[in-house]
């Protein structure tokens, strides 16, 4: 167990950072506890059009979930998802808001689930 949690930590830390260093400009904050002690095995980042931005994400293959106001949610599962899924979820982050790929009216339709 321990070195799944081990596994979770790493993969949690490599999404901050990826997420920070290449969207950050995009307005991204973390949400969660950057104290891995205090956190579990997702991360959330506020972000302003994070609806959307979810929506896109997911029609570009990275799944995640939106939870109202602005908070876009990533599941680290240690078992399933490697260092790889990672740096390719923010690479394909970066590409959703730097080519404003969110800001289409099919991503924006809410739908009752996330």
């Amino acid at each position: 167990m321990q070195m799944l949690r081990d596994k979770s930590v790493r993969l949690a830390e490599l999404l901050i950072s990826e997420v920070e260093g290449r969207c950050g400009a995009y307005g991204l904050k973390l949400a969660s506890p950057r104290d891995a002690a205090r956190r579990g095995s997702q991360i959330s980042f506020h972000c302003q059009d994070g609806y959307a931005v979810m929506q896109a994400l997911i029609a570009h293959g990275v799944i995640g979930d939106f939870r109202a106001p602005d908070i876009i949610r990533f599941g680290l599962t240690p078992l399933y998802i490697g260092f790889t899924d990672v740096w390719d979820a923010a690479a394909t982050l970066e590409r959703v808001l730097a080519k404003s790929l969110w800001d289409a009216p099919q991503f924006k339709t809410r739908a009752q689930v996330t």
